[in-house]
């Protein structure tokens, strides 16, 4: 069962619950979106069948133009659609011999003046190590690119790319030495190190706020899960643009656990009991912190009002199976779209749901729309050709619409049907 569970205030830490108090008692009437909303409902659907897109990302351009990225090929892959997702063409980035290289982990960001950033891994499959991180900038809505090489460093890994309302570019990834922070105050012309947000762990998720304050999530695995630094799970926030960071704990409880088991040789890799990568971080247009992770078969929702050093926390969502996977992104006055999933091969479920958080005063409610399962199924790796249902990614993409309601893009990876695209899922509330 999921919903709006009023769940309280428990996960805050002792220094916050002055400030959560208010949080726990009082209970003014909520939005009048939240009075009137029903059900929150898919209102397109579209599935592109072309070239394999894990761990999807999805941005609009100023002007509706809308992207699609993905992972898996040797080169980089991107779609635009120019009428609301209707169709998809693939975009042209630029050849190797420009910079246009990556097979791994992508981001897309887009700044006010349209300035279109396109960030890409390289993935060396034999060695299981990340080997260079590149952007692409675009300054024409994806006809043109430029390309630049961040890092060739051994073990690069989960870059991401977020464009603060000034137009300064920031960029983090890490490379088992900690969380690297580069930005570019020309539109993606130059690039500066800012030197590292942390000396360990791993660049979980980046987010910027509408005061262009940073926010970077730092867990213990990093390096394509060839290092573990245990501990290290912090929220870092900047209003510097990186020149200092203040970190806190993350809010809430969670298990991590290592990707290899190094007790034995050779090394085994290992099936964690609560999957987790990214965790999700995003501002609202107030300038208010959200934090959303997944604990046993609950999900559970963060707000900080003052950039992180106090947290108010709630359970949103409750299920049967673990939860896992989450993303989140948010809007206006405490308006999130958040998407999860829930349970293991043939009971996997993609959860997508609505919270509406307001002021942080009264508990969130989550309008959650029918779970679906994606077109995703394990890849048939060393002659194993088992149909195992799988996440394609460790979460969906996710992002608001200019014409309201919220876009969300799951891969489509069913090698033995020769499916491969992603589909792209319109969702609205109905009132």
């Amino acid at each position: 069962m999921s919903g709006f569970l009023p769940g309280g205030c428990s996960g805050v830490a002792a220094a916050a619950l002055t400030i959560a108090a208010a949080s726990c008692t009082a209970r003014p009437a909520p939005p009048p979106a939240v009075l009137t909303a029903k059900r929150l409902v898919v209102v397109d659907s579209v599935d592109h069948l072309d070239r394999l897109a894990r761990e999807p990302m999805v941005v609009e351009h100023p002007d509706g133009t809308l992207f699609v990225t993905g992972y898996w090929e040797p080169t980089p892959t991107l779609w635009k659609s120019g009428n609301g997702g209707t169709s998809w063409q693939p975009v042209n980035v630029g050849t190797v011999a420009d910079g246009a290289v990556g097979n791994s982990d992508v981001d897309l960001a887009v700044a006010a003046d349209g300035t279109l950033y396109f960030i890409t891994m390289v993935f060396d499959r034999a060695k299981l190590e990340g080997s260079s991180i590149q952007i692409g900038v675009s300054k024409d809505v994806g006809g043109t690119w430029r390309w630049t090489q961040l890092s060739k460093d051994r073990l690069v890994d989960r870059p991401w790319v977020e464009v603060a309302p000034n137009g300064t570019a920031h960029v983090i990834w890490n490379d088992g030495r900690g969380v690297a922070h580069v930005v570019s105050k020309d539109g993606g012309a130059t690039w500066t190190d800012k030197g590292r947000v942390h000396d360990s762990g791993g660049s979980s998720h980046l987010a910027v706020g509408p005061n262009g304050e940073v926010a970077v999530r730092i867990v213990p695995l990093s390096a394509s899960g060839n290092r573990f630094d245990a501990g290290v799970d912090l929220v870092a926030v900047s209003t510097d643009e990186g020149a200092t960071w203040t970190k806190s704990a993350a809010p809430g409880e969670r298990k991590w656990q290592p990707f290899k088991d190094t007790t034995v040789t050779p090394a085994k890799w290992t099936v964690a009991e609560e999957p987790r990568w990214v965790e999700p971080l995003a501002w609202d247009a107030r300038g208010a912190l959200y934090s959303l992770w997944g604990s046993g078969s609950r999900l559970w929702l963060a707000r900080s009002a003052d950039r992180g050093n106090t947290w108010a926390s709630w359970q949103v969502a409750e299920g049967r199976g673990v939860f896992h996977y989450p993303y989140l992104v948010a809007q206006g006055q405490g308006e999130l779209a958040a998407v999860w999933f829930e349970g293991p091969n043939d009971s996997l479920r993609a959860h997508v749901g609505w919270i509406a958080v307001g002021d942080g005063v009264a508990p969130p409610r989550t309008t959650e729309a029918a779970p679906f399962q994606p077109d995703s199924w394990a890849l048939p790796l060393r002659g194993d050709d088992t149909m195992t249902r799988d996440a394609g990614g460790e979460y969906l993409g996710v992002a608001f619409l200019q014409r309201g309601g919220f876009a969300v893009v799951a891969p489509i990876q069913n090698m033995a049907a020769k499916r491969m695209g992603f589909s792209w899922r319109r969702y609205q509330l109905i009132e």
